[in-house]
This record gives C-alpha cells, sequence and structure tokens, in this order.
C-alpha cells in the first residue's frame, strides 16, 4: 500500500478543531453572533469651527457691512419687528399653540367700506375714456370702399381710370361662386381665383364681393396666409384691420373663445410684423372696448412667437404712450416678459406711464 499524502496547511491558515458530528449539527441550528462595531454618522452633526476661525470670520464679515455702509449707506432691509399682544395672557404655552393651530376664530367682524367722491374719482381715472361705438364688419368695409373710391375719383380725372371700378359681369359671377364656395370651406385646395386676389389693383373691391363675413373660420385662415404672404406691409395691414380684426372680435364676444382656425391666422399674420402691431394690436388698445378675454388670447400670440426687436419697442413705445388700462398692462407685461434689450427712450416711456 501505498503512503498517505500529509495535507500541508498554508501560514494564514488556522486549524479548526476538530469535533464530533453531532456537536457540528448543534452549532449549526443557531445564528453565529459577530461582533462588530458600527458607527452611525448623524446628518446633523456639524464640524467644529475653531474660536480663532470665527473670530475671523465675524471681523472679515463686519469690515465687509462698514463698507456696504460707507458705499451706498446704511441697509435699510431689515423691517422692525410688530409688536406682538399677549391677548390671552390666562392660559400656558401649550394652550396657546393648539389655539393657533386649530380652527380660526369666530368672533371677527368686518366693517361696511364706504367710498366716498375722491375714491370714485380715483377709479375713473382708472377706465378707459371716449370709448368708441363697436361697429359691424360690413360697415367699416364700406367706409373704406367710399373713401377709397372719392381718393381715387377725386386724384384721376379722365374717364379711363373710372372704368377700373366697374367689373365685367362675368368676373363679378366669378367670384360670387368663391364667396359660395368660401362660406363653406372646410379643408382641401382653393379657387384659383382666390388665389389672385391679392395681385389685382382693386383687391379690396374684389374682397368685398366674396363677403368676408360669412367665410368660414377655416377660410379666414387660407386667406390670411395667401394675403399675409402676397401683399405689402401697408396693404396686408388694411386686411387685417378691416377682416382679420372684426372676424376675431365678433367670435370672441359670441363664443367666449377662439376658433382654433382663427388662432392659427393671428400667428401667420405674424409674418408681417408691422402689419400687425398697426393693423391689430394698436388699433384694438387704441379703440378703449378692449377686453381682458381679447387681450389674453391675442397677447399668448405675441408670448409664443418670435417679433423682431424694432417692431416690438415701437409697440411698446406707443402703449405706453396710452392711458392706463386693464388690456394695456397686459400686453406690456408680455413684451417686457419677452426680455428684449429695449433703447433708451422705449424704457424711459415704460417708467413715465407708470408714474402717471
Amino acid at each position: 500500500m501505498g503512503k498517505a499524502k500529509k495535507v500541508k496547511v498554508s501560514k494564514g491558515e488556522t486549524k479548526e478543531p476538530k469535533i464530533g458530528l453531532a456537536e457540528q449539527i448543534e452549532l449549526e441550528k443557531g445564528v453565529k453572533v459577530k461582533n462588530r462595531q458600527k458607527i452611525r454618522r448623524r446628518a446633523d452633526e456639524e464640524e467644529y469651527i475653531a474660536p480663532t476661525l470665527t473670530k475671523k470670520i465675524l471681523s472679515q464679515a463686519r469690515q465687509q457691512q462698514l463698507e456696504i455702509e460707507d458705499e451706498i449707506g446704511p441697509s435699510n432691509l431689515e423691517k422692525p419687528k410688530k409688536s406682538k399682544v399677549n391677548l390671552g395672557s390666562g392660559f400656558s404655552d401649550d394652550e396657546d399653540q393648539s389655539s393657533d393651530d386649530g380652527e380660526p376664530v369666530e368672533d371677527v367682524y368686518y366693517e361696511n367700506i364706504n367710498i366716498d367722491e375722491d375714491d370714485e374719482r380715483a377709479l375713473q381715472m382708472f377706465m378707459s375714456k371716449d370709448a368708441a361705438p363697436m361697429r359691424t364688419l360690413a360697415d367699416i368695409i364700406m367706409e373704406k370702399l367710399t373713401e377709397k373710391k372719392t381718393e381715387i375719383e377725386t386724384q384721376f380725372s379722365d374717364a379711363g381710370t373710372i372704368q377700373l371700378q366697374d367689373l365685367d359681369p362675368r368676373v363679378k359671377a366669378m367670384y360670387e361662386g368663391v364667396r359660395d364656395v368660401l362660406a363653406k370651406y372646410r379643408s382641401g385646395k382653393l379657387p384659383k381665383a382666390f388665389k389672385l386676389v391679392p395681385t389685382l389693383k382693386n383687391w379690396e373691391q374684389i374682397l368685398y364681393i366674396t363677403d368676408p363675413t360669412k367665410w368660414s373660420a377655416a377660410a379666414m385662415y387660407q386667406g390670411t396666409r395667401i394675403f399675409a404672404s402676397n401683399l405689402k406691409d401697408k396693404m396686408a395691414q388694411r386686411f387685417y384691420n378691416l377682416v382679420l380684426l372684426p372676424r376675431i372680435r365678433d367670435d370672441l364676444a359670441e363664443y367666449k373663445r377662439l376658433n382654433f382656425h382663427l388662432y392659427q391666422a393671428l400667428r401667420k399674420a405674424l409674418y408681417k410684423p408691422a402689419g400687425f402691431m398697426k393693423g391689430i394690436l394698436l388699433p384694438l388698445l387704441e379703440s378703449g372696448t378692449c377686453t381682458l378675454r381679447e387681450a389674453t388670447i391675442i397677447g399668448s400670440v405675441i408670448a409664443n412667437n418670435s417679433i423682431p426687436i424694432l417692431h416690438s419697442s415701437a409697440a411698446i413705445l406707443k402703449i405706453a404712450e396710452m392711458d392706463y388700462t386693464g388690456a394695456n398692462s397686459i400686453f406690456l407685461r408680455i413684451f417686457l416678459d419677452k426680455k428684449y434689450a429695449l433703447p433708451y427712450r422705449v424704457v424711459d416711456g415704460v417708467v413715465f406711464h407708470f408714474l402717471r
């Protein structure tokens, strides 16, 4: 038989004492308890600061405070604490705390507020003065067309130019058909004759035949898109002022909310920012009848879209020159929230507006 090999044990290992099988089973039944020391650190423990370092910090803070007071004077930021009057002296501290945390005291009375004549006069100063009566879209279009026709007739005396105002019956019948299409338009292609209107010299006369008051909201959006991209600033301003703005105000007055297509038309109108400011924003505020709902909805279009700084600065200056109203204040806040680098003249105008 071969010789049994000895098991070599490394230096780091220790031989476990030999124990019987029964003792091993008894030991494995229980849980071994290890003696380890847990170190728990509290979050609220603060590092210790030496007294000398504390003195240095306080002296530096005192020097900085003295320098600030020498430059700008003593700070008046600290408000005097209001003296508290203890009315419930018969109660203990615990009872006072429970009464503060509980329901409010019911024995509270309010006096009736009487407004005298001076206060009424002060309130009247904040209201809009000389509010112009609202006119319908048809009245505005007829008035503008009459003015335009009178202007043309006075400027040109030959019969040839006056005959330009007389339309061919076939052209009139064609655009009457366009009117019927736009009244029922929802989506799809537009008549080609309607797309040619911005290129005509007498586009306002043709536009009147199509009767914009009866256009659907989707047709108004498509019309705004076409006129904003093909007309010049002054002509686009007339379209915004005569067609788009009255339609938006009528829709808000009737439904108390703005149709999605009309809201998109307002966004498209910003393609001509000068026409938007002169044809929609400023006439709306100058009328004196702009409601807070109209200001909020139209202001959201301005807030959510980028506008060149020059047009915004001119609009801010014009609004600042007007009397204070709630709608004017809303538009000023929206423009100022866009954080433009405004010229000094505009900043001075806004400051004087609120100082009045």
